[in-house]
């Protein structure tokens, strides 16, 4: 099987406050068969100052996907996604909810704030490992991402 490499790497915006699921992200997108720079944001103020190039993100790429859990200190995933689509120079930048919530209004929120998909985050370790491969099969293979 050959390993596929893109001209430059794919930019990865991870807006996650645990700690357990960004080990586990980081390890399987470390293992990627694409060129990938995952990026990490704690909290949805993070996330808003990485995209908006301030503070300590100055020098911050522009991501091609984000991945975004909903329940978020600080500011939370729902204002981050309706900050990002309502705005003209990141609304392109497609969006994967990855949350616990399987509730039914936070999965049409999230759909009416035009979330490009909606994922919830199995409890099982291998089932988590499985979804976020497949995330890295769909987005980051099959999917032509917009070039900024």
């Amino acid at each position: 099987m050959r390993t596929k490499i893109a001209a430059k790497p794919i930019e990865i915006l991870l807006v996650e406050d645990s700690k357990g699921d960004v080990g586990l992200i980081e390890e399987v997108f470390e293992d990627a068969k694409i060129r990938n720079n995952l990026h990490i944001a704690e909290d949805g103020e993070e996330a808003i100052l990485f995209l908006n190039n301030e503070g300590q993100f100055s020098d911050a790429p522009r991501p091609d996907i984000i991945l975004l859990d909903l329940n978020l200190p600080k500011k939370d995933g729902r204002e981050v996604l309706e900050e990002v689509k309502g705005d003209d120079n990141l609304k392109n930048i497609p969006i994967v909810v990855l949350t616990t919530s399987k509730a039914e209004e936070d999965i049409l929120r999230s759909y009416n704030l035009h979330a490009n998909a909606y994922i919830t985050k199995p409890v099982n370790f291998d089932q988590f490992i499985k979804v976020v491969k497949s995330i890295e099969d769909f987005w980051l293979e099959v999917v032509k991402l917009p070039s900024k």
